[in-house]
């Protein structure tokens, strides 16, 4: 498995919770996340947020509002549910766990 391999099989697992992340407090566009989630080095192309986005919301982690704009199209705003909300802090209580128990193994110490 090469370095972009291995980083893309990492961002599938995380991207979802890092969606719901970056909309946990303001509901925002598609184009609007994938900006953010770039600006904070997960380089994620819009033809993989807009699919991941429907079956966030399928799944009820998140709603889907069309909002008018002043310059332009409408766009689809996005905003974090309540069960979507639960999800999210599970994540991050899981996620130093899983961070320390690959760095242990990564190490060198499995025991």
């Amino acid at each position: 498995m090469n370095k972009n391999n291995a980083m893309t099989q990492i961002k599938k697992g995380a991207l979802a919770f890092c969606v719901l992340a970056v909309i946990a407090d303001e509901e925002r566009y598609g184009y609007e996340i994938v900006r953010i989630l770039n600006e904070h080095g997960l380089a994620t192309p819009e033809g993989t947020i807009y699919p991941l986005l429907a079956r966030l919301n399928k799944e009820t982690l998140v709603q889907a509002a069309w909002r008018g704009h002043n310059q332009g199209n409408p766009r689809k705003y996005y905003r974090i549910t309540g069960q979507g909300e639960k999800a999210l802090q599970e994540f991050k209580r899981n996620w130093p766990e899983f961070c320390g128990s690959v760095d242990s193994l990564l190490e060198g110490d499995s025991g």
